[in-house]
């Protein structure tokens, strides 16, 4: 995760952790949600903002439930 956010190009981390294919190394880069709020947050125009979402109470007391 550290080398995606450092901007390491995929092919080459694949090679670093001896991945077969770049697929295996994509994981990688679907669970890091710091790097896909960053690429959004460029493609939304600048009039608009991009408000992230806040659990109200009930939702939170039900999840902590689980």
């Amino acid at each position: 995760m550290h080398l995606l956010q450092s901007a390491i190009d995929p092919s080459l981390i694949a090679l670093y952790l001896g991945h077969e294919t770049i697929e295996t190394t994509h994981i990688y880069v679907q669970a890091d949600l710091l790097m896909k709020e960053r690429a959004l947050e460029k493609l939304a125009p600048p009039e608009t903002s991009s408000p992230r979402f806040q659990a109200d109470d009930a939702l939170l007391s039900f999840l902590s439930t689980l």
